[in-house]
């Protein structure tokens, strides 16, 4: 409904997107749900599509195009499957861009030829006493010669069995203050004394498979620092205001989703006679659905806007993931009401879009953290 907002080229690529969710990707996204099978296939074809170097230069590997088209392409992703738009999201829209802000030039031209062609990230902040409140944080980097020892361990890490690298933030001293100074690092699989432990079952987005992180004295050369030492508090900010967007937009996607599977079978159900899309308690609650949805979809193409121009895009991306995320959560719930008893059962992908939706609360900072960040946006302290 707002493509006329769009160029030629951002038409493209969410055409693009499209054709291939709807053609590879949602075929498979029951299974991969059911099962807790990673889509490597899926991800294999974005990246030959060049979906996921979507907003990065062409020389570093990427397709040179915008953030706002990767928006659109993550949309039609996560409209039919959750689990690879959050893959996605977390390789391309949140490690891909610190590696780009905060890379050394040897770093870009390493990594990230290899993240578009599909070798994926992870990103590593969250530990079991460090969430919303990173002062927490237990996973230490002490200096050894030219190297850094990490001990440790991360967890809900997304797509951790099948990451080539992670960016890991750890704590590498204290300041003035006696407070935890963090330090960012790019990690190998194959770094000695790292390991992933066993995918955690859960509620929804099964197919990204998440672990935790396990750092046993791994020893990591200073070269893979990423930005500077101290500052790797700088680095989380950054990915999490990108990430913001991203994950917005896969609530959208899911929200979309669910509205554009609920139309289709209201308008083929028939009780009392008539059509459910008949009934003005479905077209009312349906049009109050879709145009919640178009506002939303508008919040995160002017976070994704701003980005693109260079200008802070912090508060409205907190904004976009806000609203979405609960917005996904709400329309999920009524819109599988209308799918009766059968709405309850994995016959329709409904239910998944339920469960996949209520992580877009919760990660890339849960929405009172959300509410926090806008607050002192507009001057509360």
């Amino acid at each position: 409904m707002s493509e006329y907002l769009l160029t030629k080229q951002q038409l493209m690529v969410k055409e693009l997107t499209h054709k291939i969710a709807e053609e590879q990707i949602k075929p498979i996204a029951a299974e991969i749900d059911e099962k807790e099978i990673f889509p490597r296939e899926s991800i294999d074809v974005l990246a030959r599509a060049g979906i996921l170097g979507c907003p990065y230069p062409e020389e570093l590997g990427g397709s040179g195009m915008d953030f706002l088209s990767f928006v659109l392409a993550i949309e039609e992703i996560a409209k039919v499957c959750g689990s690879t738009a959050s893959i996605v999201c977390t390789h391309a829209g949140v490690s891909m861009y610190c590696i780009e802000l905060f890379g050394t030039k040897e770093q870009k031209e390493r990594y990230m030829p290899l993240m578009a062609q599909g070798h994926l990230m992870g990103f590593a902040l969250t530990e079991a006493n460090a969430g919303s409140d990173s002062s927490g944080m237990l996973t230490t980097a002490v200096k050894d010669g030219s190297n850094y020892i990490i001990n440790g361990a991360k967890m809900f890490i997304s797509s951790a069995p099948a990451n080539d690298f992670n960016i890991v933030v750890a704590v590498t001293g204290k300041n003035a203050k006696g407070r935890p100074e963090f330090t960012a690092f790019i990690i190998d699989k194959d770094t000695p004394g790292f390991s992933v432990g066993k995918p955690v079952n859960k509620l929804g987005i099964r197919g990204s498979l998440t672990a935790e992180l396990i750092f046993e004295d791994c020893v990591v050369s200073e070269t893979q620092v990423l930005g500077t030492i101290g500052k790797g508090m700088k680095v989380a900010l950054a990915s999490l205001d990108a990430g913001r967007i991203c994950m917005g937009t896969q609530a959208l996607g899911i929200a979309q989703g669910a509205i554009d599977e609920t139309i289709q079978y209201v308008n083929e159900r028939v009780q009392f006679r008539k059509r459910i899309s008949q009934f003005q308690n479905t077209q009312f609650t349906l049009a109050d659905l879709q145009t919640k949805v178009d506002a939303g979809r508008m919040l995160l193409w002017r976070a994704a806007k701003l980005k693109d121009m260079g200008k802070p895009f912090g508060t409205e991306a907190a904004m976009g993931k806000l609203y979405n995320s609960d917005l996904a959560m709400e329309t999920t719930v009524k819109c599988l009401q209308f799918f009766g008893g059968y709405g309850y059962t994995k016959e329709y992908p409904i239910e998944r879009m339920l469960r996949d939706a209520k992580i877009t609360q919760i990660y890339e900072g849960t929405n009172e953290i959300q509410k926090m960040v806008i607050g002192r946006a507009v001057g509360l302290n």
